[in-house]
């Protein structure tokens, strides 16, 4: 069921990404190169072990992680929060706690990968689309 994620995704289209960036207390200037920026993702998946590679012509961050295990996550603007992911439903979820609790939902719907991120119900959409091999 996870093999749907793996492989590679280049983000086409984003909804209320600065709006829920500045409720997360995430600066101008950072919000506009986030909004600016449609970089690749890159998604390998071995058993319960998850690596999630963002590229972009600005930065590179590796993420990896286990599913049902706390981790700490630096965010691209320095923010530190502890994340627990998990499979339910064939959405990948992540729980994140901080100074602010974020829940992210990735799923897949044919050739695109849909990612929804809500912080206190400000929510934000993010759609990337399969890149063929």
């Amino acid at each position: 069921m996870t093999d749907v994620f793996a492989g590679k995704w280049v983000l086409k289209e984003m909804e209320n990404m600065d709006a829920y960036l500045k409720h997360l207390g995430v600066g101008l200037v950072m919000r506009k190169l986030a909004t600016s920026v449609y970089p690749t993702l890159e998604i390998t998946i071995t058993g319960d072990h998850w690596k999630i590679v963002t590229s972009s012509t600005m930065k590179t961050i590796v993420v990896e992680f286990d599913l049902g295990v706390e981790f700490d996550e630096v965010t691209p603007d320095g923010r530190k929060l502890k994340n627990t992911p998990t499979l339910e439903d064939g959405r990948l979820v992540e729980i994140k706690h901080g100074e602010k609790n974020i829940r992210v939902e990735r799923y897949v719907e044919g050739n695109k990968l849909i990612m929804i991120m809500n912080c206190d119900g400000v929510v934000a959409k993010r759609i990337h689309e399969r890149v063929p091999n």
